[in-house]
């Protein structure tokens, strides 16, 4: 029976994932919550936010020498300084554990985070078909208008600007990737184009005839329009920085950073929101705090307390006190490479995937995930569950749940989240 409802309910839903890799993603199942726990999670979003936005003034005081201890890759170091906008990030994604008792920010995504589509479009239809209210109204909304601000403040801060042509990119051949940035460009509303990574070009020099530039320096699409605006929702900028030509070897991706920190292209996630991404800033933040630094005033320091974990760059910390801890890459994606600790320091869960092996490692205090049961075509699962709040142009927005194990990874389901004041889990 839930096999079928599943089925049919999503089928109504064009142009979304709802199963991955050939398994079940999307449940057919809401987890509610008491109104007040959403206000609460909204809340502690605003104040995480406001900690991260500010730290990213010091970060741009830091020399290379501490950028690098930080965990950046030394191609972006001439890059990160820059702030072409007034947001640092237009959509980012805090994860965070939410108890009765607390909410803890596990890490911040402020580069390149999915799960877009699932908490700001499918989550209003599953709570429309059980009759529940959705959290998240209206925020769709607020991500058009988003979106929309950063493309002309974008737009704005260029040099050169002739047509002002704007194009959201992405990996044609990753569903999730693909179908997400097309949703961001759909609703959008805006005068744009999707064009697949595969088929942008780069021109790295004035093309100059009879001493007159024919072909400035930029981005172009196959038939020669010169990009100003980037949407590269998914495409994270530690990958881009690598980005290699084929055919020739050149850098690809330092030169499109070059035309970004010449005002002769934008992209969005502008390179500030990646200066925010690794992990090791949590580290900062929190070694701050322990010192009570100045540069945070009192109610700051308070709510560091309140909803950071300690975090470090080493495990010694941990081992001392003899407290669990996690270790994560700084710039890890979808719990890989990600190892769990016990207090005696003994491995009791890792990741099977090593992709981020060789960069700098993050410690931070092991806190459980909340355990529910779900409903899944395998029948009922206990699964630990995680909460990605989004923050739009530096203001809390829509919420969704991830269902899985203690690293919520790939293999995590979606779980569609609802207002009822009973606040238990509605499972059929």
């Amino acid at each position: 029976m839930y096999i079928e409802k599943r089925q049919n309910f999503y089928a109504e839903i064009t142009e979304f994932w709802h199963d991955l890799y050939n398994t079940e993603y999307a449940l057919f199942d809401v987890k509610t919550e008491k109104e007040e726990t959403i206000k609460r999670i909204r809340t502690a979003s605003e104040r995480i936010a406001r900690i991260f936005y500010k730290t990213s003034s010091l970060l741009r005081q830091l020399d290379d020498k501490t950028l690098l201890q930080l965990g950046y890759p030394a191609a972006t170091l001439r890059y990160l300084r820059y702030k072409g906008i007034s947001h640092e990030s237009i959509i980012a994604r805090l994860d965070l554990v939410v108890t009765k008792n607390k909410i803890k920010l596990l890490e911040f995504n402020s580069d390149t985070p999915t799960f877009i589509k699932e908490c700001f479009f499918v989550n209003e239809y599953i709570c429309r078909d059980w009759q529940l209210q959705n959290p998240n109204e209206g925020s769709e909304k607020q991500l058009a208008e988003g979106i929309r601000e950063a493309v002309e403040q974008s737009l704005n801060s260029l040099d050169y600007m002739p047509n002002g042509k704007i194009v959201f990119t992405s990996h044609i051949d990753h569903e999730e990737d693909y179908l997400t940035t097309k949703y961001l460009l759909e609703i959008s509303g805006l005068k744009a184009e999707f064009i697949p990574l595969h088929e942008l070009q780069l021109v790295d020099e004035d093309v100059i005839q009879n001493g007159e530039i024919v072909v400035p320096r930029g981005l172009y699409t196959l038939d020669n329009e010169r990009i100003d605006v980037l949407y590269r929702q998914t495409y994270p900028l530690e990958y881009l920085i690598n980005d290699k030509d084929a055919a020739t070897g050149a850098s690809v991706g330092e030169l499109l950073l070059q035309l970004v920190a010449n005002r002769q292209l934008a992209i969005i996630n502008p390179p500030s929101s990646f200066l925010l991404q690794s992990k090791a800033v949590m580290s900062l933040i929190w070694g701050l705090h322990e010192q009570k630094h100045s540069f945070y005033s009192e109610e700051e320091h308070c709510w560091i307390g309140q909803y950071f974990l300690p975090t470090f760059l080493d495990k010694e910390p941990f081992r001392n006190n003899q407290a669990a801890y996690v270790k994560k890459p700084s710039f890890g994606r979808e719990g890989d490479t990600v190892s769990i600790y016990q207090a005696d320091g003994t491995l009791r869960h890792e990741d099977a995937h090593k992709n981020y092996a060789s960069e700098l490692a993050v410690y931070q205090q092991y806190i459980d995930l909340p355990q529910i049961d779900i409903q899944t075509e395998q029948g009922i699962e206990r699964a630990s569950i995680m909460y990605g709040s989004f923050i739009i142009n530096g203001k809390p927005s829509a919420i969704g749940i991830r269902a899985g194990s203690q690293i919520t990874n790939n293999a995590s389901y979606y779980l569609p989240v609802a207002i009822c004041e009973q606040g238990e889990n509605h499972s059929e």
